[in-house]
């Protein structure tokens, strides 16, 4: 065989690997969509807790200055 008869054959074999693989891709189901949807859900909620957590130290922070000033 020729170099060029064994070249094409080697782009041949590998274009259909290639072909082969991409075509195997796993295609997302209604369950995973749902799931991703409910990770990003718990995300904001945890943001919105931190957010919220944080705030509630501030006002206590600043509720314990008062007293501090009070009892001076």
């Amino acid at each position: 065989m020729t170099k060029i008869g064994r070249g094409i054959i080697a782009v041949l074999v590998l274009g259909i690997l290639v072909a082969g693989v991409t075509g195997c891709k796993k295609k997302e189901g209604p369950m995973e969509r749902a799931g991703k949807e409910m990770d990003k859900g718990a995300e904001k909620t945890g943001q919105k807790i931190d957010k919220t957590i944080e705030k509630t130290g501030e006002k206590i922070e600043k509720a314990g200055d008062k007293v501090k000033d009070s009892v001076k």
